[in-house]
């Protein structure tokens, strides 16, 4: 199993950024498949970001052109970040990871295997 702990969730203003870490561990980081998703109170999980092993980043359409997904294979870190962010972008944001992903199905949950505890963002 991979290991994950995000951290970087926060209170922010509507208009600001946040930048949200998750550190991998238990597997070779760079043959990774790497998530972001997120759930709000009465809401599904959707995925909102994702990386495949060659790092080409896939977005949900609500954040692209706002969020930026990427890794670092030598920190063993994906990072989330958020810019001009809205008060709908308010959840737990999950970090996940998978060793093989349908291409088609990047943010898709059931494509990932292990999942972080969560860190909560909240915009005002």
């Amino acid at each position: 199993h991979v290991q994950l702990v995000e951290s970087g969730g926060g209170s922010v203003q509507a208009g600001g950024s946040l930048t949200l870490s998750c550190v991998a561990s238990g597997y070779d980081f760079s043959k990774l498949y790497m998530a972001w998703f997120r759930q709000s109170p009465g809401r599904e999980r959707e995925g909102v970001a994702a990386l495949d092993t060659s790092g080409v980043p896939t977005y949900t359409h609500s954040v692209r052109d706002r969020f930026i997904v990427s890794k670092d294979n030598a920190k063993k870190t994906v990072y989330l970040q958020m810019n001009n962010l809205k008060a709908e972008d308010t959840a737990m944001y999950y970090c996940a990871a998978a060793a093989a992903v349908d291409p088609w199905y990047l943010c898709s949950q059931p494509e990932y295997t292990d999942w972080g505890q969560g860190t909560q963002v909240t915009v005002s």
